[in-house]
C-alpha cells in the first residue's frame, strides 16, 4: 500500500501519516491560519495532496466503511476511525473479516499506531456479528 500511494505522488504517504499541512503565515511571531484569499500555489499543492490521500483511502473502502468516515478531516484520522468502528459484514465470512481487519491493522502499524494483542482480540471480538455470540 505504501509503495503503492507513493507511486501515485510521492508526498502522499507523508501526508497519510502525520497530516495534513494546513496554511498558515507567521503574524507577530504566532502561526495562525491562513485565509483563503491568502493561499498561493505551495499552499493550494498541499491542499490538493491532502485531497489526493483522502480519495485513496475512500476508494479502498467499501461503502459502509465509506460512509462511517467520510466527514473525517485526515487520511490518517480515517485509518483510525475506520479501525474503531470496524464491524462484520452481513453475509461475511470470518476470514474475509480478519483479512479486511489486518489491512487495517496493518496500515496504522505503517503510521505508527500499534495495538496491544488484548486491544486488537477485543475490538475483533465486539464486531462479531451475533451468530457468532454462542460460540
Amino acid at each position: 500500500m505504501i509503495i503503492f500511494i507513493q507511486s501515485l505522488h510521492y508526498q502522499l504517504w507523508n501526508i497519510i501519516t502525520n497530516g495534513p499541512e494546513i496554511p498558515t503565515k507567521i503574524v507577530n511571531g504566532q502561526r495562525v491560519l491562513k485565509i483563503k484569499s491568502e493561499y498561493n500555489d505551495h499552499d493550494y499543492k498541499l491542499l490538493q495532496l491532502n485531497a489526493k490521500a483522502k480519495h485513496v483511502i475512500l476508494c479502498a473502502l467499501s461503502h459502509s466503511e465509506f460512509n462511517r468516515v467520510s466527514s473525517v478531516d485526515s487520511a490518517s484520522e480515517m485509518l483510525v476511525h475506520d479501525y474503531e468502528l470496524f464491524t462484520m459484514l452481513e453475509n461475511e465470512n470470518i476470514s474475509n473479516m480478519y483479512a479486511r481487519f489486518n489491512d487495517i491493522i496493518n496500515a496504522l502499524k505503517g503510521l505508527g499506531k500499534v495495538y496491544t494483542n488484548h486491544e486488537l482480540v477485543s475490538n475483533i471480538l465486539r464486531c462479531l456479528s451475533k451468530s457468532w455470540e454462542p460460540k
